[in-house]
């Protein structure tokens, strides 16, 4: 059975709207395919250790990866280390550096846990930058000008070997999500039934 699996943003869950879109449209139109979207761990190694169980698990299957924000970071770096496509969605390049800003006590707004980002945290996510990418043609890049999050030209210079698309304006969360949800699956190599 084919799967795809879906990794959320920092400090988001299961439960977020792209998640909870792409999870329904998948059910209607795709049922046959599974669609995995774990709750990542607050800590960058136990949501390493966590996606590296799961890639391990569905070996032997067609598994693709769509990841936003820092999920996109991380489908990269599984993406790079497992030889799997992935779709990335307003991804962070460089959340490392992002996330000093952090540092401290953080709670879920999904899931109400709290926990304390260290810097080790920081150095977990850092040492998992693959840089430059090795397989780019493993992934495409759906970016919006608009993100008032991350710095979009970051992504359009770093997956600059990629598949791009550029839309202009939208914001962080991805406008319009569910407009790509057939060519995500195309890409993936996921549409054959």
């Amino acid at each position: 059975m084919a799967a795809l699996l879906y990794l959320h943003g920092f400090n988001s869950s299961p439960q977020s709207a792209k998640a909870t879109q792409l999870q329904q449209w998948m059910a209607e139109t795709h049922p046959h395919i599974e669609v995995i979207v774990p709750q990542l761990p607050a800590f960058p190694a136990d949501a390493a250790a966590l996606l590296e169980e799961k890639v391990m698990a569905l070996s032997g299957q067609p598994l693709g990866l769509v990841g936003s924000s820092l999920g996109g970071y991380l489908a990269t770096w599984l993406s790079q280390c497992f030889m799997l496509p992935a779709v990335v969605v307003n991804p962070a390049v460089r959340p490392f550096e992002l996330l000093a800003d952090y540092l401290g006590v953080n709670q879920n707004p999904y899931t109400g846990q709290q926990y304390v980002l260290e810097s080790r945290h920081i150095y977990d996510l850092k040492v998992m930058q693959i840089d430059p990418l090795e397989a780019p043609d493993l992934i495409w890049l759906l970016q919006q000008t608009g993100d008032e999050v991350l710095d979009y030209r970051q992504a359009l210079d770093y997956y600059s070997a990629c598949r791009q698309t550029v839309e202009q304006g939208g914001n962080h969360a991805f406008t319009g999500f569910e407009r790509h949800f057939p060519q995500i699956l195309d890409f993936l190599g996921l549409n054959h039934d």
